[in-house]
């Protein structure tokens, strides 16, 4: 079973570069390692300071929780937030080439 989770959050302005570093270090990890049954995007939002994860995992085990460089990410996350991280569970109700079927 396909499970989509949506994890939006707004840094503080001093912050938001290196949380986009971070980010950046879980997809080079992701590239060399390449684990099955994750689909990921992460978004820099347009003010410069939200940013948006969308997860599509299949099963029940999420391969990101074995990732150094995402736990590293996520260690100091509420330090950079002044909003969230606000996790939800989505249903996709429309997809044009952006997620496989």
């Amino acid at each position: 079973m396909t499970v989509t989770k949506v994890i939006r959050y707004r840094t503080k302005p001093e912050r938001a570069d290196e949380n986009e570093r971070l980010i950046r270090e879980v997809f080079a990890e992701l590239a060399t390692t390449n684990p099955v049954g994750l689909r990921y995007a992460t978004f820099r939002l347009e003010d410069g300071v939200s940013f948006v994860h969308v997860a599509e995992l299949d099963g029940e085990e999420n391969p990101l929780s074995t990732s150094a460089a995402f736990s590293t990410f996520q260690s100091g996350i509420k330090d950079r937030c002044v909003e969230g991280p606000v996790p939800s569970d989505a249903t996709v109700i429309g997809n044009y080439q952006l997620l496989p079927r």
